[in-house]
């Protein structure tokens, strides 16, 4: 009887806590003016960044979160405190990161969404967040492991972060997914903001020095004038906020006698929004470009892989694929059963190059002037953490020096 009374108190020591806990914890988000949810399939870590800058800009305290290519702590500041997981990534780190950062004086919270399942994204929302304005960036065909099949499936799994009694802004287009929004925001007693992303001008978006997307602009500008702040500020503050390390930046190296125009599409995940991405590379390719795709397969993500290697058949154009990471040959015979015919090299794990050898395999053999490189898929495996490395020496930006006494001197020969 003695065993099972110090169990009882033992269990109810431990409801105490997760009470008194509880408790605390609404008190500090509650005490926050502004708690922005940010949720979708692609952009949340830009976008919550952007908005976060935006606040900021205006003088409003505001703390970010963003869990994006590397999950960090975007203090009062503007500046990035990098998150050292030892574990699993869980939906209590948000948690921690309210008890460490809301304090005294903070206004602002916008945090990005981690989770993935929709149990876990309606415990994220209710329980710690507890958004004013919610964001659903878009609804794209993705995790359908755990969010479902279609588009409709997906939007109701993410729209488990709608606010209650807020705002929900979005950008999605498709008209079976707003149908679902509008319900679930009115079932909440929420509002909901459909933005333009043709009201973001060209102009507006050149500011930027990464390739950003109208529409994530948009949603950051929708968000900074439901909270007060004006265009221009805003504007302003989104420009200088530090970016995600994941967002679409493409610059030239030069390697050996060879131009490349490296395009890190690596966080670049789903069907839509590849090729929206590689609409925006069409300038860079000439008649004289080849362009080569490389297929970065996380282990974990073997449905993913078979998908991108049909989208990279029947929906993009490449002269030659290389594959990086996990499944090369079951990535590589999709490719061939779809009917690729272009060369194919296998780079991944069944090979693990060194730097040097995925460079010359990848673009010294080729033999040509311009190469317009392009990865995609997943950003960690080892093979493209390499690659994005060693890409990323400032060394290779300049142009080859070109001895002009030395060619003259060929010529009159």
């Amino acid at each position: 009887m003695s065993v099972l009374l110090l169990a009882a108190g033992i269990a109810l020591a431990v409801l105490g806590w997760w009470v008194v806990a509880g408790w605390r914890h609404r008190c500090r988000v509650e005490q926050l003016r502004w708690r922005v949810h940010v949720n979708g399939i692609r952009g949340k870590s830009t976008v919550t960044r952007l908005i976060a800058g935006s606040l900021r800009e205006a003088g409003i305290v505001t703390i970010g979160k963003s869990t994006g290519t590397a999950a960090a702590v975007i203090n009062r500041a503007g500046d990035d405190e990098p998150i050292d997981r030892h574990g699993p990534a869980t939906i209590l780190e948000q948690l921690r990161v309210v008890r460490a950062y809301v304090t005294t004086g903070v206004e602002a919270l916008v945090v990005e969404c981690m989770a993935l399942k929709p149990e876990y994204q309606r415990a994220s929302e209710r329980q710690i967040v507890r958004s004013t304005i919610g964001v659903l960036t878009n609804v794209r065909h993705d995790h359908q492991d755990v969010m479902g099949e279609t588009l409709v499936e997906i939007a109701t799994s993410l729209l488990e972060t709608c606010p209650r009694n807020g705002v929900l802004v979005t950008a999605e287009q498709n008209l079976q997914v707003l149908e679902v929004v509008y319900r679930v925001a009115g079932r909440n007693g929420t509002r909901v903001v459909v933005v333009d992303p043709e009201e973001v001008t060209d102009e507006e978006v050149g500011r930027f020095d990464f390739v950003s997307f109208k529409e994530n602009v948009a949603i950051a500008l929708a968000v900074a004038a439901l909270i007060g702040v004006g265009r221009a500020t805003a504007m302003d503050g989104m420009v200088a906020a530090n970016p995600d390390p994941g967002v679409l930046r493409i610059f030239d190296v030069y390697l050996g006698s060879t131009r490349v125009t490296w395009a890190n599409l690596f966080a670049v995940n789903d069907r839509e929004s590849m090729i929206t991405a590689m609409d925006r590379l069409t300038g860079y390719r000439t008649a004289d470009t080849v362009t080569i795709g490389i297929l970065n397969n996380r282990l974990d993500r073997e449905r993913r892989a078979i998908q991108f290697a049909d989208i990279a058949v029947n929906d993009l154009d490449f002269d030659r694929l290389v594959t990086f990471g996990a499944y090369e040959k079951l990535v590589t015979n999709r490719l061939l059963a779809c009917g690729y015919r272009n060369p194919i090299l296998n780079l991944g794990d069944d090979r693990r190059p060194t730097a040097a050898e995925m460079i010359e395999a990848i673009v010294t053999d080729q033999h040509v002037a311009h190469v317009l490189l392009v990865g995609f898929v997943n950003i960690h495996t080892d093979q493209a953490e390499l690659l994005m490395h060693h890409l990323d020496d400032p060394a290779l930006r300049a142009p080859p020096i070109i001895d002009l006494t030395a060619v003259a001197e060929t010529v009159s020969l």
